[in-house]
């Protein structure tokens, strides 16, 4: 039978009514965990150690004009908080989305050493609520502006958020169908033969047939996962099988929020029934009053709104497209990286390096090592040993630093070794090609050595 793609676009974009209480909890939930995770962030002195300490930050390829603000990077982050705590509570909701995602996204872009798939992910997600009318049910500004009530909305609007994530899952499980995750069970055997020390069932981790559970149960999970929650009858299972994938995760490996994070943004594929009954939960615990929004106006085909369809479906095809990227470059994308970031490539490696950059006067041929501690944190040159846009990147930064401490004629080499999923280091930068010559750009790395497998 053949697929009508445009039945499936229309059924996406319907405009057909739906209940707004899942768009709001997926607001309320959504702020309010971005709240955590921003306080958590502080508490534990990152902000100080990733972005305030450092004296040198890698860039994103256009984006060296995002700087660390110095000790005002706490004013950044306190901004950002308050505006996920106005998303949650739909206050001021409009401004709230829209400093959220500047805050937000600005962070992540003052240094690249901090890129994680959660962290992208909620960039994505916090210019889509830009959009969205989250704010129309069970909000403040929906309280004390009647004609912004809606207890309903149009059922596309939750649509794109069901398309979002079900391109984070199935594009992460399609990441997953390459030769180390499938036949080797790399990098999971590593990673779990180093968890032998953990309770109940740490005495399981260092078996080979757990490795290969995990691996194929993974790509298998993220593949299939999403087509269970949209089938009414498999959804309460899937859903359990979403918090134990999830938890086991968070138990496993120290990867922050994501689990959760991913946990709660899930709950948009149940019936509006569901929502309901938490926005219920809601009321009672904060003492709110529901009925107030039972009645008002379609907010959502007001103001910026009506633009809301065109600009999400750019949205939607920029994440179908975007993580193709990587069949534009030779060689093994896990080796270059080039194309790897932003394409839902979720915990699909183990790299480890050393680079030793030597700086040379190309008249007299004398030179020198640097000590990249001199320069850099031990994070960051750990993040930048073994991908080429931050050698490149550190390279220049080396070499205007010794052309202004009075070097004549710098040339900047590495020696750089790298270990994927466990093989012996191999040579990764071409050594006799001075970096100064390379320019950071979208185009091949050809001083990347070839991948010996």
């Amino acid at each position: 039978m053949a697929i009508n793609f445009q039945k499936i676009i229309q059924g996406i974009f319907s405009n057909d009514r739906t209940k707004a209480a899942p768009l709001a909890v997926f607001r309320i939930l959504f702020g309010f965990m971005m709240v955590y995770s921003l306080i958590r962030f502080w508490y534990h002195g990152w902000i100080e150690s990733l972005y305030i300490e450092p004296k040198f930050h890698f860039h994103y390829l256009g984006f060296d004009f995002i700087q660390v603000p110095g000790v005002w990077t706490y004013l950044l982050f306190i901004v950002c908080g308050l505006s996920a705590l106005c998303i949650a509570i739909g206050y001021k909701y409009s401004l709230a989305t829209t400093s959220f995602f500047l805050t937000f996204v600005y962070i992540e872009l003052m240094d690249k050493t901090t890129y994680l798939n959660h962290y992208y992910f909620i960039s994505v997600i916090s210019f889509m609520l830009i959009w969205l009318p989250a704010h129309c049910y069970f909000s403040l500004d929906a309280y004390k502006n009647v004609e912004l009530r809606s207890e309903y909305i149009d059922k596309w609007h939750i649509n794109v958020l069901k398309i979002i994530l079900s391109i984070v899952y199935i594009y992460a499980g399609l990441a997953k169908l390459n030769y180390d995750w499938m036949v080797e069970a790399l990098p999971l055997g590593i990673w779990l033969s180093s968890k032998t020390h953990l309770p109940l069932i740490g005495s399981l981790l260092n078996d080979t047939w757990v490795h290969y559970l995990f691996s194929w149960g993974g790509a298998a999970y993220d593949i299939f996962i999403v087509f269970f929650l949209m089938w009414r009858k498999t959804r309460p299972i899937a859903f359990l099988f979403v918090l134990f994938f999830h938890v086991l995760t968070r138990f496993l490996f120290p990867i922050g929020m994501f689990p959760f994070i991913m946990i709660i943004s899930t709950l948009i594929f149940f019936d509006d029934s569901l929502h309901e009954k938490i926005i219920t939960a809601f009321s009672r615990l904060f003492k709110i009053a529901i009925d107030p929004f039972k009645n008002g106006v379609a907010y959502f085909k007001r103001r910026r709104f009506k633009y809301s369809k065109p600009v999400l479906c750019i949205v939607i095809i920029i994440q179908l497209l975007f993580p193709w990227r990587y069949l534009l470059y030779p060689g093994n994308v896990f080796w270059t990286e080039e194309g790897y970031r932003f394409s839902w490539r979720v915990m699909l490696m183990e790299k480890a390096g050393d680079a030793q950059f030597k700086i040379v006067n190309g008249e007299t041929g004398k030179r020198f090592y640097v000590q990249n501690d001199d320069f850099l944190t031990t994070f960051q040159e750990k993040q930048m040993a073994t991908q080429p846009d931050f050698i490149i990147e550190y390279a220049h930064f080396l070499g205007r630093h010794f052309e202004s401490q009075g070097h004549e004629h710098v040339e900047v080499y590495v020696d750089s070794y790298v270990a994927l999923n466990g093989r012996p280091s191999q040579q990764y930068i071409d050594p006799n090609v001075d970096l100064l010559k390379v320019k950071n750009s979208i185009k091949p790395k050809n001083f990347i050595l070839p991948f010996n497998e």
